[in-house]
């Protein structure tokens, strides 16, 4: 599977102008299986209140936003996970929407919410779903559930190959954990991250993809990017760690569950 990774700047409320931008991004990717945008890339991050959050979002069945996502699927014939500012009847989520050529895939709404967050979105009440793309087990995260090991192991031990975590990330060692989560659960991760500022917060760039030994294969900087890179699933579907020790086998769950 080809992955390509795109750090780029949602414009604040802007849908139009943030379009016309992934317009040229998209044909940049087009070479890509699985294409993987930020966190709230319909709308923006950093919003004064829960009002004009919900003003600036748009339910999964009705989204300019995610029609574009679906033609561009369409055109280049990949598949695309995009975080998505998502409004369902009166209450806001902060999700991430798994897209092909067909429609949706699937949806993911974040479970761990940062800062003020917490004024505007409910915690996500999907859980941990896995997708097959291309014969490959997707698991998604969103930006601050990185704080949370229990979640990385759950869908690891659910059999994933691949987490895809559109972030907005503005700490500025978040990505630092990404390789240690990668390597004790044997699997892929490609976390996209966004550059730019919106009011008082800055962006920090630096996506990174990471493979099941925890080695960094790609990464960003601060700018905006691209980074592609092919992965071969079989190499997360492999658990031992020597001859002897198998990571999910060899855990102690008469101590701990």
């Amino acid at each position: 599977m080809k992955i390509a990774l795109i750090q780029f700047a949602p414009v604040f409320g802007d849908l139009q102008s943030t379009i016309e931008s992934l317009k040229v991004l998209f044909f940049r990717a087009k070479e890509a299986d699985l294409v993987v945008l930020p966190e709230l890339a319909n709308s923006g991050y950093n919003f004064d209140s829960k009002e004009e959050a919900f003003e600036l979002s748009e339910t999964v069945k009705d989204s300019v936003f995610l029609d574009f996502i679906q033609e561009s699927c369409l055109q280049y014939n990949f598949t695309v996970a995009t975080g998505f500012s998502e409004k369902d009847g009166d209450q806001l989520y902060n999700s991430a929407v798994l897209m092909n050529a067909t429609g949706l895939v699937g949806t993911y709404r974040k479970l761990h919410l940062f800062m003020n967050e917490k004024n505007i979105f409910e915690k996500g009440n999907l859980g941990l779903p896995v997708f097959i793309v291309d014969d490959v087990k997707i698991g998604i995260l969103v930006c601050f559930d990185w704080m949370f090991p229990e979640v990385w192991r759950k869908l690891a031990l659910q059999g994933v190959d691949l987490i895809l975590h559109p972030s907005n990330l503005v700490l500025p060692y978040a990505q630092s954990v990404i390789p240690s989560y990668a390597l004790v659960n044997r699997i892929f991760i490609a976390t996209a991250n966004r550059i730019g500022t919106e009011k008082e917060l800055s962006f920090t760039g630096q996506s990174v993809i990471v493979n099941p030994k925890g080695e960094v294969i790609a990464k960003a900087d601060k700018l905006e990017q691209i980074l592609f890179v092919d992965i071969d699933p079989e190499l997360a579907r492999d658990k031992m760690i020597t001859k002897n020790n198998d990571v999910f086998k060899d855990r102690r769950t008469d101590i701990y569950e």
